[in-house]
């Protein structure tokens, strides 16, 4: 099953960079942005670990893949697909 199907996001656009990752996504206001980070970080680093075993090796000293921190900010005055275009420019 998707991440989103579980908990009720959308992921409009996506670029995947060497170091971060950019996602244009639709929220529902059932948790707070905070929460969907946090949740996307859990889930696919435990998919990348099953995907993955060999790289456990490599990030088992603090068990994490994702670092602390992320950006976020709304569309606001920018179009959608102002934002799109942008996220397909990146990587």
């Amino acid at each position: 099953m998707k991440i989103s199907e579980n908990y009720d996001f959308s992921v409009e656009e996506m670029e995947i960079d060497k170091d971060h990752v950019h996602i244009l996504m639709t929220i529902s206001p059932k948790y707070s942005v905070s929460q969907h980070v946090r949740n996307i970080k859990q889930m696919t680093t435990s998919r990348i670990w099953e995907c993955f075993p060999a790289l456990k090796n490599q990030f088992w000293l603090e068990k994490i893949f994702w670092s602390d921190g992320y950006f976020v900010c709304s569309v606001g005055n920018a179009s959608a697909e102002t934002i799109r275009k942008y996220i397909q420019e990146q990587g």
